[in-house]
């Protein structure tokens, strides 16, 4: 995803929504607008511009009397959430499966290639995924070339999503094993079986699921 920075307040929004969904800032932590404004050195209007963006990509919540806080991820939550995405992202494997063409499947194959070679994915210690057009599950979905399905995973949801995966996924037993699903699952869309593609990318985000709910409960 290449945000459009314009303004003032599409830079602190992209900067406080970094910093929230890889950890920077902690999950649960109250948000401190004099603090905030001062550190981006942006007035208090301008700070609360970003905060509303930053709450319909439900990565703050506000209470009356109470102030804003940083959203903490739970259990109950990523079941809620993962349960939505899985659904939604095999359809959108099963409708990529109809119109990616093949430059943009050959483009998501390298950008496969590129995470195997660049990363620790061989040795089984970590899969990072940067945002947007380097990661796999936003180039699928983009394939999909259903705009409604795009603005629901890719805007509405894919902030909360990334934070689940940056902050408790990409690391452990899971990460060859993620790897060979990604293959597996474009290798499904290349041969134009949308049926299949839709199962494996269930499968994988169902077992995603399930590997960070086991993490809660190490926890």
């Amino acid at each position: 995803m290449v945000d459009n920075v314009k303004t003032a307040s599409d830079k602190v929004f992209v900067d406080i929504r970094q910093a929230i969904v890889e950890g920077v800032i902690p999950q649960g932590s109250k948000i401190s607008e004099p603090e905030l404004s001062k550190q981006h050195q942006v007035s208090r209007a301008t700070l609360r511009e970003a905060l509303n963006r930053l709450e319909s990509c439900h990565l703050i919540e506000r209470k009356a009397n109470v102030g804003s806080r940083v959203i903490a991820l739970t259990e109950e939550k990523l079941r809620d959430i993962y349960q939505v995405r899985s659904s939604l992202e095999g359809l959108a494997c099963r409708l990529a499966a109809e119109n990616m063409t093949c430059d943009e499947i050959q483009e998501v194959k390298s950008l496969l290639n590129q995470h195997l070679n660049t990363q620790r994915v061989k040795q089984g210690e970590s899969y990072y995924q940067e945002e947007g057009d380097l990661d796999f599950h936003y180039r699928i979905i983009k394939g999909s070339k259903n705009n409604h399905l795009i603005n629901l995973l890719c805007n509405e949801m894919y902030q909360l999503v990334r934070m689940y995966r940056v902050q408790m996924g990409m690391n452990g037993p899971r990460v060859t094993k993620a790897f060979d699903e990604h293959l597996a699952i474009i290798n499904a869309i290349e041969a134009g079986d949308g049926e299949l593609a839709e199962l494996l990318m269930k499968r994988h985000i169902s077992a995603s699921g399930k590997n960070i709910e086991n993490k809660f409960k190490q926890d």
